[in-house]
């Protein structure tokens, strides 16, 4: 499959309709982190509904808004910094009984014409080493939007909750990765969820490259602009292994970066999982 190159609509639609994705009118990579299986936790699988991922939330519907809520969503943690919020003109939704935080990853520093240029280029070329230093800056930006997730699933085990940032592709599919990690879920399910946002971004595919045309670096380069949408399955398997060198881990970046403990931990771990209904 071709990076670059857009997809079948009907290999999509039907892609679209299964699980992990879910469909929230006017939101596009709608996924559910449930119903995947714990290596370390046999008979057990991640709690559907539980967690939600997606990109940006700014079109949703009054029906995606009703959806949200009976999927048992109370909270929405915005990764987005200000700077893209203003940039796209994409605010944030009200939505009647789901409390809405802002949690970004980056702050308003961190989108200097010099860090923008330098971040850009990395993306623009679409190798699996820029994109670990890529993920290296969101893992030592992302402390305390990744840790009020955590702690969200830690102290509302009975409340869903989304996450997302524009796309729903890099700081969505960090916190993702790890979450699904402290429950024992396999670095190929993980990859292969992360992998998943080639299709889920489809959609929007048009409106992705109109707002990558304004900026100077992808304006007549389309293939630099596509590259910074890759999401191709090894990346995820390349950082898994990074986040074990250089961080101790889904666990270790949690105790030394989050503040968590190792029963906080345990904690997030049995509220996530469950004993795998036979019908499964």
């Amino acid at each position: 499959m071709n990076d670059l190159e857009p997809l079948d609509p009907a290999y999509v639609s039907d892609i679209l309709s299964r699980h992990p994705f879910i469909t929230i009118p006017g939101v596009i990579n709608v996924r559910d982190l449930g119903l995947y299986p714990s290596t370390t936790v046999p008979t057990h699988i991640t709690k559907p509904h539980l967690v939600l991922r997606s990109a940006e939330l700014s079109g949703i519907t009054e029906e995606g808004k009703a959806r949200l809520k009976s999927l048992g969503v109370t909270k929405v943690f915005d990764l987005r910094s200000d700077t893209e919020i203003e940039k796209y003109n994409s605010p944030l939704p009200e939505i009647e009984g789901i409390e809405v935080l802002r949690t970004p990853v980056f702050q308003k520093e961190d989108y200097s014409p010099e860090m923008m240029a330098k971040r850009f280029q990395l993306y623009s070329s679409g190798k699996t080493e820029a994109f670990m230093e890529l993920y290296s800056q969101i893992l030592d930006s992302g402390g305390s939007a990744f840790g009020a997730i955590l702690r969200h699933v830690r102290d509302r085990p009975t409340e869903g909750c989304i996450f997302h940032c524009t796309a729903g592709k890099d700081r969505t599919g960090i916190i993702a990765a790890m979450l699904l990690k402290l429950c024992g879920v396999s670095d190929g399910d993980i990859a292969d969820d992360y992998a998943l946002t080639r299709v889920g971004r489809e959609p929007a595919r048009e409106m992705i490259m109109r707002r990558l045309s304004k900026e100077p670096l992808f304006a007549s380069n389309n293939e630099a602009a596509m590259n910074m949408f890759t999401c191709r399955r090894e990346t995820m398997l390349a950082f898994l292994e990074y986040l074990d060198k250089h961080y101790g881990g889904a666990e270790g970046y949690a105790k030394q970066y989050l503040g968590l403990s190792d029963e906080d931990i345990h904690i997030i771990r049995n509220n996530f999982l469950m004993v795998q209904p036979s019908n499964l």
